[in-house]
């Protein structure tokens, strides 16, 4: 088919009749599925999972937003949406400007970890895990093809992005549970399990917002992935070796409240809907 509108045998379905609800419920079970299945073995005999393991849950998650994004945009928009999607995953042409968004994960990590290493402790000072990019180019690949170029389309509204952008960033933070303790480099966070969990949540849903912005003023699918490839890549490259669990709960803290006053800043000038006028 090649309308804007469901297959006609799910045109009465769940997933029809209500699309966003219907990516969250199957992203989060595919994704948290694919995690508890590296990690099984391992839970069956009562061990520890490894960190190794740890890490390798968080490829079997990507599975979640980015097949739900691409099975779900062809269900509930048909051909035409699928060739929508894949056109926005190619769309580069929009003022250089907004390239220069790509600079805002690095310049806010090197700013917190040295202000920290230069007045709190020389723990703080940032690694050079250069290769680390790679991840950062990975995560931003297949799981913006669900949060940006599916789910926040059909979650924005024409006077108001900022509260769907938000909205997303808790459930984006929430996704990342299985994960949590293999993210960073003071892991497991034992007794800070949940303080860096609160701040890595803080810092994902700014930054999420910061990622529909960018989306909002380009309909750019490929420039989400670029940006989000800068965040979790200057995550793992910048991040400081020698940190405590307590530390590091606190530098992510530090760095979700840069974030947030980027965020103030944009919203300030661009308004709820994140543009400076209608894009649509």
């Amino acid at each position: 088919m090649t309308s804007q509108t469901p297959i006609p045998s799910l045109r009465n379905s769940f997933v029809a009749r209500h699309p966003v609800a219907a990516y969250f419920l199957l992203t989060f079970t595919v994704s948290w599925l694919g995690a508890f299945a590296v990690a099984a073995p391992h839970l069956l005999r009562g061990e520890a999972i490894p960190k190794f393991a740890g890490l390798m849950m968080f490829p079997a998650m990507l599975l979640g937003p980015s097949v739900v994004g691409i099975v779900l945009t062809r269900l509930v928009d048909g051909s035409y949406g699928l060739r929508d999607l894949f056109s926005r995953m190619r769309r580069i042409r929009f003022p250089a400007r907004w390239y220069a968004a790509l600079l805002f994960p690095p310049a806010l990590v090197l700013t917190v970890l040295l202000s920290m290493k230069m007045f709190v402790s020389p723990d703080f000072a940032p690694n050079r895990f250069w290769i680390g990019i790679s991840f950062g180019f990975v995560a931003g690949f297949f799981e913006e093809i669900g949060w940006m170029g599916y789910v926040f389309p059909k979650m924005r509204r024409k006077e108001n992005a900022m509260a769907p952008a938000i909205l997303l960033g808790l459930l984006w933070g929430a996704w990342h549970i299985p994960v949590i303790d293999y993210l960073g480099t003071s892991t497991p966070h034992g007794a800070y399990w949940l303080p860096f969990f609160l701040a890595f949540a803080a810092a994902m849903t700014a930054m999420r917002v910061l990622i529909a912005w960018t989306y909002a003023n380009t309909k750019s699918v490929v420039l989400t992935q670029l940006l989000h490839a800068s965040s979790t890549g200057s995550l793992v490259i910048f991040s400081p070796p020698r940190v405590t669990a307590a530390q590091e709960s606190l530098w992510y803290a530090l760095y979700a409240g840069a974030l947030w006053l980027v965020v103030a800043l944009i919203a300030t000038t661009f308004g709820k809907r994140l543009t400076l006028q209608n894009t649509e």
